[in-house]
């Protein structure tokens, strides 16, 4: 073992090179005083978007169900058989175009013999006619009494009456026979026959029911608070002020151009109608169940894309905005004061710029106020700013405004 005086001189050298060592690394830190200092940090790098005054539409979409425009029933006018069906199911057809035929016959008899009692009449007319003029003159002579005279005036009067109800149950007959040929009231499409042929028809039986695919109504519901904003905006004059922030804030809704009517049809998600539409009913009332008002929309549909049925959505215009600024939705904070952006002046120092916020269109955030003209937007690398902070700026390459 190692003698304890050994033991003793080998920890005062580990000691005394100990020593050295913090004494030497203490030396060499003394010599380079600035490299102890905290450097400095360079200047944030931001993009901006210059912002301009624009006009632009707010369309909201709704979920809206296809009917037609009108939906009739066929049915029978007259008491008969059955005989022929003249049509497809299913195939459209032209009003006026026959559809079934009902066993004439019977009809056609009738028509006969309401002929013949016209011809009837009118022979009785033509005698009580005669009657009344030669009883009058008699009358006047002196040779038949008043009564007479009255009662040969009746008869003319009765055999007039008997004429005109002859006349009219040939008219009925005629009217009768043509309802033995069933024609289409409309022009639309047929629905699957309801009896078929060699069946007893009574008055009022269900044929088939059509329906008119073109033009098509939509039929939708929007809530209250929206359709309060369309009729504003359909009353505003060129001098109304701003809307309230409450009728289209936070509203996520797209953006056309200034030539779209009052709405479109989007069948798919990404596909379009083609023919643009109008909206020809509001209701009056809330429901009070839903809170909502109940819109129609007219479509034409010439190629028959659209079916009775069919879920679709419909695209409103709700509002025209004019002179608002669009920033993106990245664009915009949040602080104890409400939303705000940051806004460089001249030496690219960033400040906070409140701002009054309308709805979300696919082009942005629609700004009502709190922006002027061309002021530079930062659009990147805001989230750590401060306000009054320098800041290395340039113009963003894509502006996106989504």
């Amino acid at each position: 073992m190692p003698s304890r005086r050994f033991m003793r001189i080998f920890k005062y050298h580990a000691v005394f090179m100990a020593v050295l060592l913090i004494t030497g690394l203490s030396a060499c830190n003394g010599d380079n005083p600035e490299q102890s200092e905290q450097q400095e940090a360079p200047p944030s790098k931001v993009s901006y978007q210059e912002v301009h005054k624009t006009d632009v539409q707010v369309f909201r979409q709704y979920p809206a169900r296809v009917h037609g425009s009108s939906t009739v029933q066929v049915r029978s006018r007259v008491e008969g058989i059955l005989e022929e069906k003249l049509y497809q199911e299913g195939e459209v057809v032209s009003k006026g175009d026959e559809l079934f035929v009902i066993d004439q016959e019977p009809f056609e008899i009738a028509l006969r013999q309401a002929r013949a009692d016209l011809e009837d009449a009118r022979a009785g007319y033509d005698h009580a006619r005669r009657d009344w003029k030669r009883y009058s003159r008699l009358y006047e002579q002196g040779t038949v009494s008043e009564q007479t005279r009255d009662e040969a005036r009746t008869e003319y009067q009765l055999a007039g009456a008997a004429v005109s109800r002859a006349e009219a149950n040939v008219e009925d007959a005629r009217r009768n026979l043509r309802y033995t040929r069933v024609s289409a009231p409309v022009d639309g499409i047929t629905g699957m026959e309801d009896v078929s042929e060699g069946n007893l028809l009574s008055w009022g039986d269900l044929l088939t029911t059509m329906t008119r695919n073109d033009p098509v109504h939509v039929r939708f519901s929007i809530p209250q608070e929206e359709a309060v904003a369309r009729r504003m905006a359909a009353q505003a004059g060129p001098e109304e002020a701003l809307p309230p922030k409450s009728l289209l804030e936070g509203a996520r809704v797209g953006r056309e151009g200034l030539d779209v009517l009052l709405a479109r049809l989007m069948p798919d998600r990404d596909q379009k109608y083609p023919h643009k539409g109008v909206v020809d009913f509001t209701a009056s009332t809330v429901d009070p169940d839903t809170g909502e008002v109940a819109y129609r929309a007219v479509f034409a549909n010439p190629d028959q894309e659209l079916m009775p049925g069919q879920f679709v959505r419909v695209r409103l215009l709700l509002q025209n905005l004019e002179d608002v600024f669009l920033v993106p939705e990245s664009a915009v904070g949040q602080d104890q004061e409400g939303p705000m952006v940051f806004v460089l002046d001249e030496d690219n120092v960033a400040q906070v710029r409140h701002v009054r916020l309308g709805p979300v269109l696919e082009d942005g955030w629609a700004v009502f106020e709190g922006l002027q003209e061309k002021d530079r937007v930062v659009v990147n690398g805001q989230v750590a700013l401060e306000d009054g902070e320098q800041v290395q700026a340039r113009p963003a390459e894509n502006p996106e405004t989504k």
